[in-house]
């Protein structure tokens, strides 16, 4: 089966760097499967989930908390803000990320349409966080 060179880079270090048959990405606009020979794009990611698959299989999961993907046709190239194998994700650290993101969130109510939005969106992607620690 074809593949693609798939590397995820994180602030601290490089995470993950071979070639897979698939990886599903938490694009800004919902899930996204990206496979060989993709139109080369540069997409926004939200807090979630990447899959790699391999095999068939999902072979590897991944938490990030935003960053961007920049797909060409043999290689995606992954900057995540952060990002965590799903296994080491821990259900208490979760959980008080989705307590300070929301405390953020109900302080942003007299902030600008601006700093209202990023807050929320750091709190979805703190109860993705919590969701993905719950299903490890």
């Amino acid at each position: 089966m074809a593949t693609f060179d798939l590397e995820l880079v994180s602030p601290e270090k490089l995470l993950l760097s071979r070639p897979v048959e698939m990886a599903i990405i938490p694009a800004a606009e919902g899930e996204m499967g990206v496979l060989p020979g993709m139109a080369p794009m540069i997409v926004a990611l939200k807090g979630g989930v990447i899959r790699v698959q391999e095999n068939g299989q999902t072979t590897e999961r991944l938490f990030v908390l935003g960053g961007f993907a920049e797909i060409t046709p043999t290689r995606v190239t992954v900057l995540a803000d952060e990002a965590t194998p799903v296994a080491s994700l821990s259900r208490a650290a979760a959980a008080a990320r989705v307590k300070e993101a929301e405390a953020a969130y109900d302080a942003a109510g007299s902030e600008t349409p601006e700093t209202r939005e990023a807050a929320m969106d750091r709190l979805l992607a703190a109860r993705e966080m919590a969701a993905a620690a719950e299903a490890a």
